[in-house]
C-alpha cells in the first residue's frame, strides 16, 4: 500500500509529529535530561515507524516536502534579524575562535575520511563523501558534490553522500544536547551567559509565553518584514549565482539580507522590532522544518551502506566527540556559552545548521538561560563563513583523487 501525501497533508502530519515530540519530552525524563530536541523525538520516531512498515511491505509513504525549504528560509531570516552588530561585537574574539574551529573541522573531516577510505581499500572519494561534504554540508552539499564526483567517474558517490548526510543528521541531533549537559555537569559550569542575564521565559517548544506576549498587529508587522527579506534574499541568491556561477543557498542570502536590514533599522529605527513575534516565527519555523526533515528521512538508506562507509562515519563521529569534549570546550572558555556552542558544533558538524540551532535551543530550555552569543556565532560561522574554506577544499580534494 502506497500513501502519497500532498503538501497540506505532509504539513498536518508534521504538526502532529512535533506535538508528539513535545508530549513525549515532557513525559519521558530521558529526553529532557539529555536535551534531545522535541522535533527529533517526534520526527525520528515516525521515520523509524515508516522504515518498519516499508521493510515489512505493509506500506510506503511519499511526502511532499516543498514547504520544508520555505520553513528553513523563514527560520534563517529570523536568525539574521537577530544579528545586530551590537550583539556580534559582544562575541569578540570568541567569534574568530569558533570560526577557526569550523575551518579546521572542515579540513580535518575530508582529510580523515579520505585517509580512512584508503586504509580500508576503497575509493578515497567515498571518504570525502563521508567527510565534510555531507557532515558539515548536509544533504545539500551531499547532493551537489555527490553528483560532481559521479560526473568525474566515481561510481555510487551520490548514494554514499546522501546516506552519510542522513547518518550525520541523526547523530548530530542525538549527541549535541547530551554532550552539552555532560560538560556542564562534569565541569560544574555556572549557568550564566556572558553579556546576557536574561532567563528563558519558557520552553521554546511550547511557545506558550511567547504567544501570550504577541498581539496581531505586532505579529503581522514582523511577518511582513520577514517575508519581504525572504523575497529579497531569494533574488540576491539567484543574482549572485548568475554572476559568479557559485551556488549560494537561498537561506544564506535571506540571512545576510536580514542582517543588513536589522542593522540599518537599528540606526534609523524605521520599524520597531517586536522580539516576541520574531521568536514565535523562529520557534515555529525551526520546529516544523526539523520535524519534517526527520520524519521524511529514508533510514533504510543507512542499512544499504557498505561496511567501509559505515566504519568511516562511526570513526568520524568518535573523532568529533573527542575533539569537542577535550579541545573545543576549553578553547571556547569552559563556561555555559562554550557548552551551548559545543552542542551547536555537533549539530552542524555532523548534520546541518538547523540541527545546531535545535540542539542549542534545547540546552537553553533545559537550563532556563539563553546564550545569545552562541545563538548568533554558531549559525553565522557554521552556515555561511565555513564555506569560505570548505567548498574550495571539497572541490580540490575530489579533483585530486580523480
Amino acid at each position: 500500500m502506497n500513501f502519497q501525501l500532498d503538501a497540506m497533508s505532509t504539513l498536518f502530519l508534521t504538526v502532529l509529529c512535533l506535538l508528539l515530540g513535545i508530549y513525549l519530552k515532557k513525559r519521558i525524563s530521558f529526553f529532557e535530561r539529555f536535551c534531545i530536541p522535541a522535533p527529533v523525538v517526534g520526527g525520528f520516531l515516525i521515520s523509524i515507524l515508516i522504515w518498519i512498515l516499508k521493510s515489512t511491505d505493509v506500506a510506503t509513504f511519499q511526502f511532499d516536502t516543498s514547504l520544508q525549504s520555505f520553513l528553513m528560509v523563514a527560520f534563517f531570516t529570523t536568525v539574521g534579524i537577530d544579528g545586530s552588530f551590537r550583539v556580534l561585537k559582544s562575541g569578540g574574539k570568541l567569534l574568530f575562535i569558533y570560526l577557526g574551529i569550523c575551518w579546521f573541522l572542515a579540513i580535518f573531516q575530508n582529510t580523515f575520511g579520505a585517509g580512512l577510505a584508503m586504509a580500508l581499500g576503497v575509493d578515497p572519494v567515498m571518504g570525502v563523501m563521508a567527510g565534510a561534504v555531507s557532515l558539515t554540508g548536509g544533504h545539500g552539499g551531499a547532493a551537489a558534490f555527490g553528483t560532481m564526483a559521479e560526473e568525474l567517474g566515481h561510481q555510487s558517490m551520490l548514494v554514499a553522500a546522501i546516506a552519510s548526510a542522513t547518518f550525520g543528521l541523526i547523530a548530530g541531533s542525538i549527541l549535541g544536547g547530551p554532550v552539552a549537559s555532560f560538560l556542564i555537569k562534569r565541569h560544574n559550569v555556572k549557568i550564566e551567559a556572558v553579556g546576557n542575564g536574561e532567563n528563558l521565559p519558557g520552553a521554546p517548544e511550547t511557545l506558550t509565553n511567547a504567544v501570550k506576549a504577541v498581539d496581531v498587529n505586532s505579529f503581522l508587522k514582523m511577518l511582513a518584514v520577514i517575508l519581504g527579506v525572504m523575497v529579497v534574499g531569494r533574488w540576491a541568491s539567484e543574482e549572485f549565482t548568475a554572476m559568479t556561477g557559485f551556488s549560494l543557498p537561498s537561506y544564506v542570502g535571506a540571512m545576510l539580507i536580514a542582517i543588513i536590514v536589522r542593522n540599518v533599522n537599528d540606526y534609523f529605527t524605521v520599524v520597531k522590532v517586536h522580539q516576541k513575534s520574531i521568536d514565535l516565527v523562529s520557534g515555529v519555523s525551526l520546529g516544523l522544518f526539523l520535524t519534517m526533515a526527520m520524519m521524511s528521512l529514508k533510514i533504510w538508506e543507512l542499512s544499504e551502506v557498505a561496511l567501509p562507509l559505515l566504519t568511516i562515519l562511526v570513526l568520524q563521529t568518535i573523532a568529533i566527540l573527542v575533539f569537542t569534549i577535550f579541545i573545543v570546550f576549553r578553547l571556547l572558555g569552559k563556561n555555559y556559552d562554550a557548552a551551548v556552542m559545543c552542542a551547536g558544533l555537533l549539530g552542524h558538524g555532523l548534520g546541518a545548521t538547523p540541527n545546531a540551532m535545535a540542539n542549542m535551543t534545547s540546552v537553553c530550555d533545559r537550563y532556563k538561560m539563553v546564550s545569545t552569543r552562541a545563538l548568533m556565532i554558531v549559525p553565522i560561522s557554521g552556515a555561511v563563513l565555513i564555506d569560505l574554506v570548505s567548498i574550495p577544499y571539497h572541490t580540490w580534494l575530489i579533483n585530486y583523487f580523480s
